[in-house]
This record gives structure tokens, sequence and C-alpha cells, in this order.
């Protein structure tokens, strides 16, 4: 059975990071890929970006490029976003993604609960 766990979502001014975690179980992490993906209020959910299995590849939404970066820790389970320069336009449920494949793709496996990001101007 696989969980993803976040954590590390919260209240922060405009301008300001934050750094998001996932923690994954249930089947060989380095084996898939990873994902974060965000639901802005009354919005539908939207990919913001997305790791291989070995962390080598990497894809970003546009809006988000420059600005968020994602990685990976295969021994402690973990996939991150680091969120900089946060607008309030940021302001979002954000859910960790555990893709089927090692390699990047445009489909998901298993969903995490969700941590709010809100963004204050």
């Amino acid at each position: 059975q696989v969980q993803l766990v976040e954590s590390g979502g919260g209240l922060v001014q405009a301008g300001a990071s934050l750094s998001l975690s996932c923690v994954a179980s249930g089947r060989t992490f380095s084996n898939y890929a990873m994902g974060w993906f965000r639901q802005p209020p009354g919005k539908e959910r939207e990919f913001v970006a997305a790791i291989s299995g070995s962390g080598r590849g990497t894809s970003y939404a546009d809006s988000v490029k420059g600005r968020f970066t994602i990685s990976r820790d295969n021994l402690l389970n973990t996939v991150y976003l680091q969120m900089n320069s946060l607008k309030p336009e940021n302001t979002a449920l954000n859910y960790c993604a555990q893709l089927p494949l090692r390699i990047i793709t445009a489909t998901v496996d298993y969903w995490g609960q969700g941590t709010q990001v809100t963004v204050s101007a």
C-alpha cells in the first residue's frame, strides 16, 4: 500500500520561500518518478514539477521555472519542492504524486493528501 505524506505548507508573505516535503512508502522509491501538483481555490488541479526516479530528469510548469526546484533523496524516500519568490497566486493545496514509471509521465499512480500553502500580499 503506497502512502505519500506531505509536510511544510503554511502561511507566508509574498516574496518569501517555503519548502515542501513528501515522504513515500509502500514500494521502491527510486523506481518511480515523483511530482508536485497544486489546486488553487476554485480551480482545477495543475502540474507544478516532476522528477525522474534517478533525480537526473526534471520538468516544470512554465509559471514556476526559475523560482521552484524539485529534488529527491532516494535514501530517505523523500521528494522536495523548494519554492522561492512566492506570489499570492501561488496560494493552493499542494499535492505530492507518485508516477507509474521511473521516467516522467503524464499520468499519476498515487496522490498524497495535500498540504496548504497560503501566500499573503
